[in-house]
């Protein structure tokens, strides 16, 4: 199954984003959506979940129109895990992963056994099942970003969308994020993600598309893509190119 815009004009009301944008996310790979603040990545973002309707052209999931689909029947394919905040209630962490189940039960309903088992299997997955039973809104907010990603496995989808889901991630929990990513992928999930950072892509990322001022400066595999000047063209600045001269591995600095 694939995610695709065709032909996209993005924005809102009374502004245009972005026009002309093709883009498209296969089961079992990793697409990251880069550029700079106000490029129109979580614009672009939402469109393709259904939260923004595009001002022109059409978002297909499988077969079918992106709009053709229940709210709920959304759900059980994609699950969205939007920039970390902090909620109004004090739910437990528990409770908040548990909230990612409604998409196979309803919003009303009390958890089953399974899902209680999907809750735990999440929570131990990401090393917070300790958090459990404390408040959503009592915890920092590297944590709660870790809960939020643990509730969008909770769904069980096929997609996983993730806006900057290393913002406020200490360095060890960025490395377990990009790791999850990656694991994500191999057991099959399409995985979009925005980042501001080139070295997170290509850390976990197979496709890079790189967005400026609405507008697609590249798309396509991660090492073809991601060079110094493709990068410098899209933060309009200098950038350093590193290598390690042992493993090959390569990073990029803003110079």
């Amino acid at each position: 199954m694939n995610i695709e815009g065709h032909d996209l004009a993005i924005g809102y009301p009374d502004h245009t984003v972005g026009r002309g944008l093709d883009i498209a996310l296969a089961t079992g790979e990793v697409l990251a959506l880069l550029g700079p603040n106000g490029g129109g990545k979580t614009t672009l973002l939402k469109t393709l979940l259904g939260l923004l309707k595009p001002k022109s052209g059409e978002v297909r999931l499988g077969d079918k129109p992106l709009g053709d689909y229940s709210i709920r029947d959304r759900a059980r394919v994609i699950a969205y895990v939007p920039q970390v905040h902090i909620g109004t209630f004090a739910f437990t962490v528990e409770t908040v992963v548990l909230m990612g189940r409604t998409a196979h039960g309803t919003l009303f309903s009390r958890p089953s056994a399974r899902d209680r088992a999907v809750a735990l299997a999440v929570l131990e997955r990401f090393g917070i099942a300790a958090l459990a039973d404390r408040p959503y809104t009592m915890i920092s907010g590297g944590e709660r970003q870790l809960v939020l990603l643990a509730r969008a496995l909770a769904q069980e989808p096929q997609f996983v969308v993730l806006d900057e889901p290393t913002a406020s991630l200490d360095f060890g929990n960025q490395g377990k994020v990009m790791n999850e990513i990656r694991a994500l992928a191999k057991s099959g999930h399409g995985v979009l993600f925005t980042t501001h950072d080139p070295n997170h892509a290509l850390r976990a990322a197979d496709r890079a598309f790189l967005l400026r001022d609405g507008t697609r400066i590249a798309d396509g595999l991660v090492a073809a893509v991601l060079n110094r000047e493709q990068l410098e063209a899209l933060y309009q600045t200098s950038v350093e190119r590193l290598t390690d001269n042992t493993s090959g591995a390569v990073a990029f600095l803003p110079g």
